[in-house]
């Protein structure tokens, strides 16, 4: 017998770890993926299903919800086991019948099924276009879609649809139903790897129904979905925003990472922070055997997305919505020109942190699907983010500005006097003051908001540097917010020849009262008076506080104030200013209005008029605003308040002193609730003392 050599023993290795390979690989398949392959060797289908992810909550800067998730019932069609699409029409008969059976069902229940169809049955029985449905229809007749011209008329694209999907053999009534389905699974790409929702948020015993007749129903199947839930659907849509199903348009971009059938932010947080709130979707194969058996297997579990943590201050939202809308009421019977509108914003003046953004008039978002149509045809746009995207002629408020600006570059003295006769002349100009003030300083212009001391202002520094310190203070700028807001303009020759206007020297005079071509928002006001409370520091803006994971255990993101730009002159100058607006907040056209406040407030007034047409006839409507920031010895909060068809400035603040009186007031009872607890604190330890003092003299 040969003795082995070395050649053998690695021959014979080789051949023992290739039968050991195969032993390992096949005990994996039998033992570890047994049941899984068992279950594809019984089952007649098997597919692949999304596991739809809870969306990130958004929470106030207190950790109150203000939107979390709730479940619900989905009906979904699978293009697997559904009935196909067939242009013979027998065939797409049995498909129609199904569909018609279910519309059947739902109607029967009194239960919505999803209506994209462009068209309707009018009440005089004739096949219309739909009110308010041009996008839609020209999605309907794209050749994508029916592949009709522009022109057709709502009997064409009847004709269409019944030729497309063999409608001829049913009512008026029921073809107009099936067709509007056969046509949303037609525009959502129905087909063997892409469902498609026929009803959404369905009540437990319709699906029970429909379970119960699953052999009816080949294809249709129920999906548990998250719903977005508003703690309080009033609150803060312009901020928190919108979602919605994915557009065409979206879905072309972001077809690597999304579904036609995902949900996606619209607008607001919801569309800013998507790739944050959107969760990670799941996945799970369900394998049907052929005695029509089926069972699930769970291959990814789903992942909420993370949790949006904002600045906003729940109760002082509510408090500032309650009071725009009350203020507004009070002063729409003197309201010419236009229609009562406006917003509030309050700015924390050491971060930039936006405590409220108000809107009126406003919208409640859980119904916004369903109030579309009305709210976006609703001459006082409710839709419309006032406080971040509209933009006015200041007024008066830009007079603070232009007093620092012309202390710093030192055209002026804070002792010199300007003469106001309430006539000031300019060339061959005569401008108009509210009143003779006689001799003015610079507080006292503030005070009394004299228009011939900033005319004179103006004309001393002229356009270029007027519009370097304006822009130092954040005015014709985007102020940072996370969601869209306006740009705004700050009025200059070069911005009028960009709009073919020329520039007159007249209209350096009134820019300096706020009342030529320069455009703020809301919000670049609130942050312009919080730069000047605070001595010069303007932050940039945010909404957004923190961004945790969905259980809250870990933080992801923390949001720290952003300085956008630090004023180097002496702060004595910004000191007059404020001065002369803790003068209005106290004993001039605001002082009435907060004298019951228990903090000193400062304030500066502003209107300014604006050409409208109502019923073809010109007419000239008045904005009134204010910016005003408390206490004036030590600045927590700016308020701005734009109010469009206020008469003045002053009319405007019980806005800011409701806010301001829940605010502080709010503080001291929070202030007061600790000492308490402390005072408790404090007794409970001296108790404890006294007891352990005791029990020592008892051991001695």
């Amino acid at each position: 017998m040969r003795k082995l050599n070395k050649r053998d023993y690695i021959f014979f290795s080789i051949i023992v770890c290739i039968f050991s390979l195969f032993i390992i690989r096949l005990g994996y398949f039998q033992i570890v993926k047994g049941s899984e392959y068992a279950k594809v060797g019984e089952s007649v289908s098997s597919k692949k299903v999304t596991i739809q992810a809870a969306r990130g909550e958004i929470l106030d800067r207190n950790g109150i919800p203000l939107v979390s998730n709730r479940q619900g019932n989905a009906i979904v069609f699978y293009g697997s086991d559904f009935p196909e699409y067939s242009k013979e029409a027998e065939i797409q008969k049995i498909r129609n019948d199904e569909i018609l059976s279910l519309i059947k069902l739902f109607e029967k229940n009194g239960v919505e099924w999803i209506d994209e169809l462009p068209l309707e049955i009018n009440e005089e029985g004739q096949i219309a276009f739909k009110e308010n449905s041009q996008k839609d229809l020209q999605t309907f007749r794209s050749k994508d879609m029916l592949h009709l011209n522009s022109y057709a008329s709502p009997d064409n694209c009847m004709d269409a649809l019944t030729d497309r999907y063999s409608l001829h053999g049913y009512s008026k009534e029921d073809a107009i139903k099936i067709g509007s389905v056969c046509y949303g699974m037609l525009k959502n790409t129905f087909n063997s790897s892409n469902s498609y929702t026929f009803a959404e948020d369905v009540p437990n015993e319709l699906v029970s129904i429909i379970k119960e007749n699953s052999h009816s129903f080949p294809g249709v199947d129920v999906e548990i979905v998250t719903y977005r839930e508003y703690t309080d659907p009033t609150l803060a849509p312009h901020i928190i925003g919108t979602v919605g199903n994915i557009s065409a348009e979206e879905y072309a971009q972001k077809s690597d990472t999304y579904a036609m059938t995902d949900i996606i932010g619209k607008s607001g947080i919801e569309l800013a922070f998507e790739d944050d709130l959107r969760g990670i979707d799941g996945y799970k194969t369900i394998y049907t055997d052929s005695d029509g058996n089926s069972t699930i297997d769970y291959t990814q579990d789903p992942v909420q997305g993370k949790s949006v943590i904002l600045t906003i201050d729940s109760k002082v939202q509510k408090v500032a919505q309650n009071a725009l809308k009350n203020c507004l009421n009070e002063i729409s019977a003197d309201v010419v020109g236009t229609t009562p509108a406006g917003s509030v914003v309050v700015l924390e003046v050491n971060t930039g942190n936006v405590l409220a953004a108000a809107t009126y008039p406003s919208y409640n978002i859980e119904t916004y699907s369903e109030d579309y149509e009305s709210l976006s045809g609703n001459s006082a746009a409710p839709l419309w983010n006032r406080a971040f995207l509209s933009t006015y002629a200041p007024g008066s408020t830009m007079k603070p500005i232009v007093a620092i600006s012309a202390l710093n570059e030192g055209v002026v003295k804070s002792e010199d006097n300007v003469y106001c006769d309430k006539t000031y002349e300019y060339s061959d100009l005569k401008l108009n003051c509210t009143g003779a003030h006689g001799n003015v300083n610079v507080v006292s212009a503030i005070n009394y908001s004299c228009n011939s001391y900033f005319y004179e202002m103006g004309r001393r520094l002229g356009i270029d540097k007027l519009n370097k310190y304006r822009e130092m203070f954040g005015l014709g700028q985007k102020t940072g917010i996370e969601i869209e807001e306006a740009e705004g303009v700050v009025d200059s020759p070069t911005y009028r020849q960009s709009i073919n206007q020329i520039w007159y020297p007249g209209f350096t005079l009134q820019s300096a009262i706020g009342n030529s071509g320069d455009l703020c928002s809301p919000i670049q006001l609130a942050n312009y008076c919080a730069t000047i409370a605070n001595g010069g520091t303007r932050y940039k803006c945010t909404l957004v506080k923190s961004i945790k994971t969905y259980d809250y255990s870990s933080t992801l993101w923390e949001n720290s104030p952003s300085v956008v730009y630090q004023a180097n002159f002496p702060t004595s100058y910004l000191s007059l200013a404020k001065q002369g607006m803790y003068l209005v907040g106290t004993s001039g056209f605001c002082g009435p209005i907060f004298a019951s406040l228990p903090i000193k407030a400062a304030a500066k007034t502003g209107t300014s008029q604006v050409e409208r047409y109502v019923d073809g006839e010109k007419v000239i409507a008045t904005n009134g605003f204010l910016i005003t920031f408390a206490p004036y010895e030590n600045p927590q909060i700016a308020i701005c308040v734009a109010l469009e068809g206020a008469t003045s400035g002053a009319s405007v603040a019980p806005v800011a002193r409701d806010i301001y009186s829940y605010y502080f007031k709010s503080q001291n009872d929070n202030s007061q609730q600790q000492q308490e607890l402390l005072e408790e604190s404090e007794t409970s330890n001296q108790t404890d003392d006294n007891s352990s003092l005791k029990n020592n003299t008892l051991l001695q």
